[in-house]
């Protein structure tokens, strides 16, 4: 069984909301977050990137960073920008990117569920990532951004969210990107019975987005335990905020890829290798891949299409017949000798939502050619979480990308 549970959200107030709303803290750097938030006192990025409003140069990992972060946090509500619910709630929160919603419950999830793999993860997480974020999350007594979730559809949470879709929201603005944002909040002791029961039937949770983030508030959940043996298991700290989408209407974009150098090959020496594996052919413009194990090469000003030749990966492996493992396994790490792409300074990471003009551009730049994906799937991410397995670094691209700031989890009083 799946645990969602209501929570008394701290969130701003409707007139707020689009001011304090803001991107993740982890798809932007330091000086991109202070360009956001520059002339916006309200904006959450005064929390979840705490370092903009300290000197120039502070350690973003630094303790001065994270008091800073529970002191904007704590600004919020004593000049009233947000509130605390008076009692536990649940929300939807819509989203429509391109004419496509996606609409999830917004509430807790559990750590328990985390730890007994009812909620299913695909990725490693990084020591140090997880460090920044269980210092963020335990300073702030709170978590700032929610986990990104997915589950197989259900027919009564279907029938909750149509309802409430037709129904006055509590806020509904659009941020500059043009995704609109919408959320209802359901207060309703009863509409909130059939949800919890209704996941109680979802035999599993699924992480989309956000492993660093789950992993640290799951690990402060721990510590708060550690400091407080004789808990109930009903304390906040045992949850952790999350958002659940229906798998079926997430999108999950390319994840290309950029190369520094071409480990010493020459064009035609390295169209060689590659024609070991694929059937290669020069394209015209642009080429973005069309099916699973399909790729796009940028060289010299030239695009070509790479498609796999039969035989070459397991089928019945669900992570080595990924694209993005045959990438690494049939081309990066041998034909460019880099066995870890995670720790490789020869190798950059460049989302879907940004195009392949990004890549030529990339190009132009600081790499000299470039590898354009085909999108992995829900059915393959899924597929991969319920084998216990792993999918190699950089395989998901999720937009859009969740709000922080709508909501605040706040682990004790």
């Amino acid at each position: 069984m799946s645990i969602l549970r209501p929570f008394a959200a701290v969130r701003p107030k409707s007139e707020y909301a689009a001011s304090v709303a803001a991107l993740p803290y982890d798809v932007m750097n330091s000086k991109e977050a202070a360009r956001m938030a520059e002339g916006n006192p309200y904006s959450f990025l005064h929390v979840d990137k705490a370092e903009i409003d300290l000197p120039e140069g502070t350690d973003i990992y630094s303790d001065a960073v994270y008091a800073k972060a529970a002191e904007n946090l704590n600004k919020l509500v004593t000049d009233g920008i947000c509130i605390q619910e008076d009692s536990a709630c649940l929300y939807l929160y819509r989203q429509v990117m391109n004419g496509r919603p996606q609409t999830g419950i917004v509430g807790c999830a559990s750590i328990d569920d985390y730890l007994n793999n009812v909620i299913k993860k695909h990725e490693h997480t990084r020591a140090d990532k997880e460090a920044d974020r269980i210092c963020h999350v335990d300073v702030c007594n709170a978590n700032t951004g929610p986990i990104f979730l997915c589950y197989s559809r259900n027919a009564a949470v279907d029938g909750i969210i149509d309802r409430y879709l037709a129904t006055e929201p509590l806020y509904d603005f659009t941020t500059t990107d043009g995704i609109r944002n919408t959320v209802w909040k359901i207060a309703d002791r009863a509409d909130i019975d059939i949800l919890t029961e209704s996941f109680a039937k979802i035999p599993a949770l699924y992480i989309a987005d956000g492993h660093h983030r789950c992993a640290s508030a799951v690990k402060v959940g721990l510590q708060r335990r550690a400091e407080n043996p004789d808990y109930t298991g009903e304390e906040e700290f045992n949850f952790f905020l999350a958002v659940c989408f229906r798998a079926d209407e997430l999108e999950i974009f390319d994840y290309n890829r950029l190369l520094k150098d071409t480990n010493g090959l020459t064009e035609d020496e390295l169209l060689a290798r590659l024609s070991v594996i694929f059937t290669i052919e020069e394209e015209k413009q642009a080429y973005k891949p069309v099916e699973r194990h399909n790729f796009g090469l940028y060289l010299n000003k030239k695009w070509y299409s790479l498609t796999l030749k039969d035989g070459i990966c397991d089928e019945n492996d669900p992570v080595a017949s990924l694209d993005v493992s045959v990438l690494q396994d049939y081309c990066i790490d041998p034909v460019f000798d880099i066995e870890d792409p995670r720790t490789s300074e020869r190798i950059d990471f460049v989302g879907g939502i940004r195009g392949l003009e990004e890549l030529e551009r990339r190009c132009e730049e600081d790499a000299v050619c470039a590898f354009s994906m085909y999108p992995t799937s829900l059915e393959e991410l899924m597929r991969i979480a319920d084998a216990g397995e792993i999918m190699p670094p950089k395989s998901t691209w999720f937009e859009p990308k969740l709000l922080s700031g709508l909501f605040i989890h706040k682990l004790s009083d």
